[in-house]
């Protein structure tokens, strides 16, 4: 599948190559170790398509685990225009996750922390953002999207080995983006 996502990613890019397009990368998703890369290319003067995907295959100490993978195409309006300003869009996302041993704060999904928990999701949703030109190439975005997000796990007793436990869907509704990146435009 990774291999699709970069084909799919040159296979956009390079017939627009005379429209103006970016690289980016997400910041917040770069602090939690997890590989990332965007590109957004511009296809009118409003509109731009962003392709984002991201990938954290590392088994953390104590064999905690929280791998995953996730691309997320997006397509972007621009009041302004593209590349600068305030935007909104619609976005799709999809991968394939195994987490576990993990405790996250506040109580958030406290099965995590004594289960592992494999499978895959798929959701859509609604984003808005802001870019701020810094320079004549680079520019800083920041945005935040919501929407709705289908799981389908399967359960285990314990991050490393544990017997399976069952399985089942987890419905989702509420953030589905975040996002600080930082972008070079490519002319």
């Amino acid at each position: 599948m990774r291999r699709n996502l970069i084909f799919l990613m040159l296979f956009v890019s390079i017939p627009l190559f005379a429209q103006k397009w970016a690289v980016k990368t997400n910041l917040l998703y770069d602090a939690t170790a997890t590989i990332n890369l965007g590109t957004e290319i511009g296809l009118s003067p409003k509109w731009t398509l962003d392709l984002s995907g991201n990938y954290n295959g590392w088994t953390l100490s104590d064999n905690k685990k929280w791998k995953h993978w996730m691309a997320q195409p997006e397509a972007r309006y621009w009041f302004c225009e593209r590349f600068n300003g305030h935007f909104v869009g619609v976005h799709l996302l999809g991968g394939q996750y195994n987490v576990g041993g993990i405790d996250l704060p506040f109580g958030i999904y406290e099965g995590l922390k004594d289960h592992r928990y494999e499978g895959w999701y798929a959701g859509a949703g609604v984003v808005y953002g802001y870019q701020w030109v810094l320079g004549k190439r680079w520019n800083l975005e920041a945005a935040i999207g919501l929407g709705y997000v289908r799981a389908k796990y399967d359960r285990y007793d314990c991050p490393q080995c544990g017997e399976w436990r069952g399985s089942g869907y987890k419905n989702y509704l509420g953030p589905t983006k975040a996002a600080i990146s930082i972008i070079y435009i490519l002319k």
